[in-house]
């Protein structure tokens, strides 16, 4: 159980920075000015299925894309470390807030048109709590997984969906309590706390190239 319960903590921690709840919360503020507490309170309820969902399908699913296209694992990995520094720089120096990216500026103007048009997938479910960092890390991990980790086999099998449900009970969670999180943190305390999971998120991508590269020169032939 102890070992259970290690492999849950770790993949919370490694999940945790690159989801970045906060960040989530921020976006949902600006997009849901206009609904009530029963639209919001749904539409954060769909937004942490629908991360779920998609953290489930690129655990199971990641493998098979990855022999599909003829990717390595230390590409992979290599690949994911450049997605995560450069998410974790962004993160550490930003040039805009989460509500002005793209994504909330097109659905921005999407409520303003049609105040039904849903959120919940597009920008909070993905990218901005399940995006290509998160993913990539996801199928990473699997590949470890799969390619032998000193876990118990019913470890291997049940702590995944674990971590992932986790991750969408705290954005759940966090969504629910946006309005109490941003009076109590206020905005200089989120950009703080993004600064900070910004710089681990650096040290986590460039640990990734340099796992990549070593295991590229180890395989090397001669």
């Amino acid at each position: 159980m102890m070992a259970f319960l290690q492999a849950v903590g770790l993949g919370l921690m490694v999940l945790l920075p690159l989801a970045n709840p906060l960040t989530t919360v921020a976006l949902f503020l600006g997009l849901s000015g206009n609904m009530n507490e029963k639209a919001r309170n749904r539409t954060a309820l769909i937004a942490s299925l629908n991360v779920f969902l998609i953290m489930m399908g690129a655990y199971y699913a990641g493998q098979v894309v990855m022999n599909t296209f003829g990717i390595s694992i230390p590409g992979l990995r290599i690949a994911g470390g450049l997605i995560v520094g450069l998410i974790g720089f962004y993160m550490l120096f930003p040039k805009e807030k989460a509500y002005e990216s793209p994504e909330a500026k097109i659905k921005a103007e999407e409520l303003n048109e049609e105040p039904d048009t849903n959120i919940a997938f597009v920008p909070l479910a993905m990218p901005s709590t399940a995006g290509p960092g998160t993913i990539a890390m996801i199928i990473s991990s699997a590949s470890t997984i799969q390619h032998g980790i000193d876990y118990a086999p019913w470890i291997i099998l049940v702590a995944p969906p674990v971590i992932f449900g986790l991750v969408s009970l705290i954005l759940w969670g966090s969504l629910r309590c946006s309005g109490s999180i941003m009076r109590i943190a206020g905005k200089s305390g989120i950009e703080a706390i993004s600064r900070l999971m910004g710089f681990l998120l650096i040290c986590m991508g460039v640990q990734f190239i340099i796992n990549g590269v070593l295991e590229i020169i180890k395989t090397w032939p001669g």
